[in-house]
């Protein structure tokens, strides 16, 4: 599918989806659970279903309804199966420990280039420790059981790697730990990943380069929780909010969250926007935008809106430390680069990021989203400061994480069409 939007004034109220990253986590430890729960939310997307559909193969009993998921411990665990996880890649690094936890042989079945994206370390790490797995095309197939004792991880491959051991490693019938071996990047997600645990009553010790994690551990979940606003979605909404003079307000979302994304505010406020924090809204208006010099070691998802910003802003922007997003759903430096060099930015491509000088505008025109979410939702916050009409091809891309996101973006004043 293709969109083409036609710049237009945006301004007005939104209100923040539910945090996809949080969503993983909760439905994982929930389904985990000797007890019964209930997971509120108000949109979901097609890698919370990924996780859903999985847990579901693997015997947990999940229902949905009225935005709210009822789980219920599985009574028999299936040992052979086939899981649907398509191209979430938190659903697979995450689930991959819990299955060799549990004793389960089966199909890890993947789409888009999921299967590509690196396994290493953590699957020699799980094949040292007595799993098998081994893949074939878009197949991850594993078998046997996951066996305790010290696992040794680099910190800046995936955080999703430390969450999948940190989930596993309390059910195993004795205790672990695990060695991170280099400083870890995205720690907000580890943060997250553990706030999750406690609430939980999982109980992880950390000290220094170290996790230690109990065996025979339980987990009891509270009988109702809320997943938190989505702050790397909503940072889309809040930079198109730099680009307007009336501002745009997002509600729902948690100023203290652990989400590392709500670094979003200090950025905007370092590129000159005017950023208004209240309780339950967050109000961002245009002013004039200057450049920066940026590490986005912590806060990769978030690029695609640093370089829709800087591709604005007067002067120069240098982005660096993003190596990682090189292997996300998409070359996500090379991508940004792409899209933004077609649509008219003055930007040059690094090993880890990107330099741009800015413009008052960019001139539009058409852009592929490489089929990645983050790339497609990028492409539609420039648009808005664009001289011509932007066409984004593949345009549905955004379904991995936002699947209303057009649909939000016309409630803001954005003007689309679907192209055939």
């Amino acid at each position: 599918m293709n969109i083409k939007i036609i710049p237009s004034k945006i301004y007005g109220n939104t209100e923040a989806i539910s945090s996809k990253s949080h969503i993983h986590r909760l439905l994982i430890a929930a389904a985990l659970s000797e007890n019964s729960s209930e997971i509120y939310f108000n949109k979901s997307s097609m890698d919370i279903y990924a996780t859903k559909n999985c847990l579901i193969a693997m015997g947990f009993r999940i229902t949905e309804e009225n935005c709210k998921f009822k789980i219920s411990p599985g009574e028999n665990i299936n040992k052979n199966l086939s899981l649907p996880c398509g191209e979430s890649g938190s659903t697979l690094r995450f689930l991959l420990p819990i299955a060799g936890a549990l004793g389960i042989n089966g199909d890890f079945i993947t789409k888009g280039k999921l299967a590509k994206r690196p396994l290493s370390p953590l699957k020699e790490e799980l094949t040292d420790k007595g799993m098998t797995i081994f893949c074939k095309d878009d197949i991850i197939h594993v078998e046997n059981k996951l066996s305790y004792g010290e696992f040794k991880l680099p910190g800046n491959i995936s955080s999703q790697f430390i969450t999948g051991l940190l989930f596993a490693l309390p059910l195993l019938s004795n205790d672990s730990k695990i060695l991170i071996t280099t400083p870890i990047e995205s720690r907000s997600y580890i943060d997250l990943t553990l706030a999750v645990l406690k609430q939980f009553d999982i109980t992880i010790e950390e000290k220094e380069n170290f996790f230690y994690i109990k065996g025979n551990q339980k987990y009891i979940a509270p009988k109702k929780i809320y997943a938190e606003g989505d702050w790397s979605n909503s940072a889309f909404w809040l930079t198109m909010g730099a680009f307007s003079e009336k501002g745009i307000s997002c509600m729902g979302l948690n100023p203290n969250s652990l989400q590392g994304d709500r670094e979003i505010l200090d950025i905007l406020k370092k590129f000159g926007a005017d950023v208004t924090i209240e309780k339950n809204k967050i109000t961002v208006k245009a002013n004039k935008l200057h450049g920066i010099k940026i590490n986005c070691e912590q806060i990769p998802d978030i690029v695609p809106e640093i370089a829709v910003l800087g591709a604005l802003a007067y002067g120069e922007t240098i982005v660096s430390g993003a190596e990682r997003l090189r292997i996300k759903e998409s070359d996500r430096i090379n991508a940004i680069c792409t899209c933004l060099k077609n649509l008219g930015a003055h930007i040059e491509e690094k090993n880890d990021g990107f330099i741009i000088t800015g413009r008052e505008f960019l001139n539009g025109g058409k852009v592929n989203s490489f089929n990645d979410h983050r790339i497609a939702m990028m492409c539609a916050v420039a648009a808005v400061k664009c001289k011509n009409p932007v066409i984004i091809e593949n345009a549905e891309a955004v379904n991995k994480s936002y699947p209303d996101f057009y649909i939000d973006y016309m409630k803001l004043g954005g003007k689309t069409e679907k192209e055939v």
